[in-house]
């Protein structure tokens, strides 16, 4: 086996060619506003292995904006370390140049006037221009999707995800694993995995619930240049308490590090090269499970939408996090000799779409997959006069107009949103568009419910919610953000343990202390408890906007966080 000091040596080697950031000279491009697409996708060959890995696309077809978040704490062994470093200190760490194209893709400093600078990213034509080009100079390349594909949408709403399964075939993929695709229900997803999927659905954690053995495909073995490739999937794990288990109850998930270990060793014992774990359990669950798995030569992480512009390396293994909604496509080459990885290569690719070429195949299939709802995709509901944009460990503004709109529109004294990472980023000016709000709020479990919460259930709620985000133990971790409250103000010591987290709670309207013993209106969505009653939030929002005209919201003050 290589040793750690010799793939240190190899793997620092082979990142200087393209210097500390990952992104070449991209400073010098951007004095000279000169970004080409030939620059974005320049990569010298490197090994005989190439891998190509999107993730947590969220059925976004078409460029978007998404800004990267202002907060995102670490706690325990992960405080300060990648990926809990945002903002300046991101790009301190980097060496990084405020300004720069890298700086807009990478962080939320200055994101609007850079957004409006630089413009949208992503683009499913755009990511399959980038692919094509790897595949010319590397033709055994492997294209690994890490999940959370078919959902985030209007039209992957409307059609059950077909159309994101259509893209992703025409795209190539040779092997996925998945989160919220479940959340369509087990009828769908098999259908889809049985019929439709051109590459195999890879899961070596998702086990049948009633037998209690392997469910999915766990591994795919690729043999390329010469090279026996294991790619093992790895499923979310935490799909019946992050998402609702009534719509998968034959399937029962885990980390089940130990049997990771046990299919890591059969390939092992099969004689492959490398081994490869697809991923979805988030970056610091994968971080730990690296260090007591042994023999993963390469996780490619996703679920938390990090986007790192160089490997973090564990022990032997290194870990690749592409970020979320199209933004990146990561390309990795590694040399990879007598089952040994020697060394590696890696770019974050950004995928800047004025930049890059559309590919005309993948665009016209694009446009031919909306057009059935082109109309009600387009119209326009409103106008935002603020930033709109959720990423980050507490409220954003997206956050802070969907509990308005549940406020106002189901009468609750307190509104409740959930802090999930996916949903695309409005500058101020721009139209607010029926495809927007779906882009934020779409998912087959949307029904905003209105019920009577006491104090102290409040509480619970939030303790709960704040030690999936804060638990020191990245294992107790589900990879979200800190629910998004409206009507509610609250302190939250992310040092504490759970239970001693939140205080303070009280009545934004009022400025009134919540009291344990007391009963509040409190409204939401997302319930994963079924037979959930309402209408569904992006009527609510739609209901909303049309009412207002344009937004406006104030800076949000309402929670104190201390422990950091």
């Amino acid at each position: 086996m290589i040793t750690r000091r010799e793939f240190l040596q190899a793997s620092v080697a082979a990142s200087a060619i393209y210097g500390l950031s990952g992104f070449g000279n991209w400073s010098k491009l951007a004095a000279q506003q000169a970004l080409t697409q030939d620059q974005l996708l320049q990569f010298d060959d490197f090994g005989n292995v190439t891998l190509i890995h999107v993730t947590d696309i969220h059925a976004q077809l078409k460029p978007i904006f998404f800004r990267e978040p202002e907060i995102n704490l670490g706690v325990g062994d992960a405080r300060g370390k990648v990926p809990h470093v945002t903002g300046a200190d991101f790009l301190k760490m980097f060496n990084i140049q405020p300004g720069t194209p890298d700086a807009y893709a990478l962080t939320c400093e200055d994101f609007t006037a850079l957004a409006k600078g630089y413009g949208r990213m992503g683009g499913m034509d755009r990511v399959a221009t980038v692919v094509k080009a790897i595949r010319a100079a590397r033709p055994d390349s492997i294209l690994l999707d890490g999940g959370d594909t078919w959902h985030g949408s209007m039209t992957s709403f409307l059609t059950k995800g077909q159309d994101m399964v259509n893209v992703m075939n025409a795209l190539g993929v040779d092997a996925m694993t998945s989160h919220w695709e479940w959340t369509y229900g087990t009828d769908r997803v098999k259908e889809i995995v049985e019929s439709q999927l051109k590459f195999p659905f890879l899961g070596a954690n998702i086990f049948d619930a009633e037998w209690d053995e392997p469910a999915f495909e766990p591994y795919k073995i690729f043999e390329k240049g010469g090279l026996r490739i294991a790619v093992i999937g790895q499923a979310f794990p935490y799909m019946p308490i992050a998402n609702p288990g009534w719509m998968f109850p034959e399937y029962s998930f885990g980390i089940r590090e130990e049997r990771m270990q046990e299919v890591v060793d059969k390939v092992r014992a099969e004689g492959v090269d490398l081994v490869v774990c697809l991923s979805h359990n988030g970056f610091d669950v994968d971080r730990k499970m690296t260090s007591r798995v042994k023999g993963i030569d390469v996780i490619l992480t996703g679920h938390t939408h990090d986007a790192v512009p160089e490997p973090v390396i564990v022990g032997d293994t290194i870990l690749i996090a592409s970020g979320s909604n199209g933004k990146f496509v990561s390309r990795v080459d590694l040399d990879v000799r007598d089952g040994r990885m020697m060394g590696f290569r890696h770019k974050l690719i950004p995928i800047f779409s004025d930049v890059i070429t559309p590919d005309a195949e993948m665009a016209a299939l694009i446009d031919a997959e909306r057009a059935p709802f082109k109309d009600q995709l387009e119209e326009k509901i409103g106008t935002t006069e603020s930033l709109l944009y959720r990423r980050g460990n507490f409220n954003g503004s997206w956050d802070d107009l969907i509990c308005d709109a549940v406020r106002s529109e189901r009468d609750a004294q307190i509104a409740l949103s959930p802090g999930v990472r996916w949903g695309t980023t409005l500058l101020p000016g721009d139209a607010i568009t029926r495809e927007d709000i779906h882009n934020v709020t779409s998912m087959t479990y949307g029904q905003c419910y209105r019920t009577e919460m006491t104090g102290e259930t409040l509480k619970t709620v939030m303790e709960d919610v704040a030690d999936n985000l804060f638990n020191t133990d990245p294992y107790y971790q589900q990879g979200g953000d800190m629910v998004r409250v409206g009507g509610l103000a609250y302190s939250i010591d992310v040092s504490k343990p759970i239970g001693s987290r939140i205080s303070n709670l009280a009545l934004t309207d009022t400025g009134e202390a919540i009291d344990a013993a007391k009963s509040y209106t409190v409204a939401g969505w997302a319930s994963v408890n079924q037979g959930t009653e309402g209408p569904q939030i992006w009527d609510v929002i739609e209901s909303h906007i049309r009412k207002i005209g344009t937004v406006r919201l104030e800076p949000n003050t309402s929670v104190t966080v201390t422990g950091i």
